[in-house]
């Protein structure tokens, strides 16, 4: 009799909770939504969400607020991002590769890559290596020329934060071109282009959108895209100059784990709408992004797909934590 009574109230309680997970996904979104950005403002992520947040409040029906948590490439977000609760009223930005390649290179970065509940993957971005006007660098062929006849690492490079996709690009960059380069790693795109105004460091290795918002103050030497893009025709390839490199970031945005899928569904559905907003669409193009609509199959697709490449990628150059 009293094992019947233990397990008619764990059945109650798991009836309970299940009435309270429904309950709360057909309410939702009842109130505010916090949407975290893990980078600097100014940054690719922070111009993003500042493009969806009017849309993105019309279609969920509630208010959101872009807040800042800053740290570790994203990593301390991230970490925080999988403690909070899975109720859909936390979301964060996510970027890939920094979601795979932080746990990969680091064992323990504070959350797992599949931790990270996708909601909606929608933009990417090209890794760009660019100059200031007045470097004595016209070309990448004059950029690596410089490498080879300099003490290694002498030539620095600055890029946001470790373990992402600025961070790899420069890594290749130096592989394919026999070059030791040092990177140096910053909060975010906001806080490396200052550096490179400051001649802080010898070049970035940013993103596309740089090349529209900087076109009066840096020179732009070669883009990782598999073709040039329509938005900055004249910045060539590293394809075309003879190094194999297409590398870059994904955007997205994820939910603690356990979200429940009606959540997950309906804060997809809405960043759906957003982005297929005719005048969203308008201002990322005009910014240099590659818009993208991958819902949370598609996402998590996405994530699983470049695990396995950069697990290769990042074995050979010795980068996986053993």
């Amino acid at each position: 009799m009293k094992k019947i009574a233990v397990c008619s109230i764990v059945l109650l309680a798991t009836v309970a909770m299940a009435w309270a997970v429904a309950a709360n996904a057909a309410d939702f979104p009842g109130k505010r939504i916090t949407y975290n950005i893990c980078f600097n403002p100014g940054g690719e992520s922070d111009i993003t969400a500042r493009i969806q947040e009017q849309a993105l409040k019309k279609y969920l029906g509630a208010d959101v607020a872009i807040q800042y948590k800053i740290g570790g490439g994203g990593a301390l977000c991230w970490s925080e991002l999988v403690q909070s609760a899975p109720d859909g009223y936390t979301i964060a930005g996510h970027n890939l590769p920094h979601i795979i390649l932080q746990p990969m290179e680091m064992g323990d970065a504070g959350y797992k890559t599949l931790d990270l509940k996708n909601i909606y993957m929608f933009e990417s971005t090209p890794n760009v290596l660019m100059v200031r006007k007045d470097s004595p660098f016209k070309t990448l062929k004059e950029f690596v020329d410089y490498a080879k006849k300099h003490p290694p690492g002498v030539v620095t490079v600055g890029g946001s934060g470790t373990s992402s996709a600025n961070d790899l690009g420069t890594t290749m960059l130096g592989k394919a071109a026999g070059i030791k380069l040092t990177y140096v790693p910053f909060g975010g795109t906001g806080s490396a282009v200052p550096a490179l105004l400051g001649n802080h460091v010898t070049a970035l290795m940013s993103y596309s959108p740089m090349v529209v918002q900087y076109r009066d103050k840096f020179r732009f030497l070669a883009i990782a895209s598999e073709k040039r893009m329509d938005v900055i025709p004249d910045v060539p390839t590293f394809r075309e100059l003879g190094y194999d490199i297409v590398e870059g970031a994904y955007r997205g945005v994820a939910a603690p784990p356990g979200t429940p899928d009606a959540i997950i569904k309906k804060l997809a559905d809405a960043f759906d709408k957003t982005m297929k907003d005719p005048e969203v669409k308008k201002k990322m193009d005009q910014n240099g992004f590659k818009t993208e609509f991958m819902g949370p199959e598609a996402s998590l697709a996405l994530v699983k797909k470049k695990t396995a490449e950069y697990e290769v990628i990042m074995k050979e150059l010795g980068r996986v934590k053993k």
